[in-house]
C-alpha cells in the first residue's frame, strides 16, 4: 500500500503549529514579560502555521 505524500507546506503548517503550543504552554512567563504582547505573538504564530496548513493542495488521505 503506497503512502501519499505530503506538501512541505504541510509540515512547515504543523512545525508553526508546535511552537503555537509550545507558546501556549508558556503564557505565564510570557505574559510577565511580554504583557499583551504574548497574545498577538502567539494569535500571529498560529495563524501563520493555519495558513501554511490550509495552502496544502495535496489530496487527502484515502478513507481506510
Amino acid at each position: 500500500m503506497k503512502v501519499p505524500e505530503r506538501s512541505p507546506y504541510f509540515w512547515i503548517g504543523n512545525g508553526i503549529l508546535v511552537v503555537a503550543m509550545l507558546l501556549l504552554v508558556y503564557m505565564g512567563p510570557l505574559s510577565e514579560a511580554l504583557g499583551i504582547w504574548a497574545a498577538v505573538l502567539w494569535m500571529v504564530v498560529a495563524a501563520v502555521g493555519m495558513g501554511f496548513l490550509m495552502s496544502d493542495k495535496s489530496e487527502p488521505p484515502p478513507p481506510d
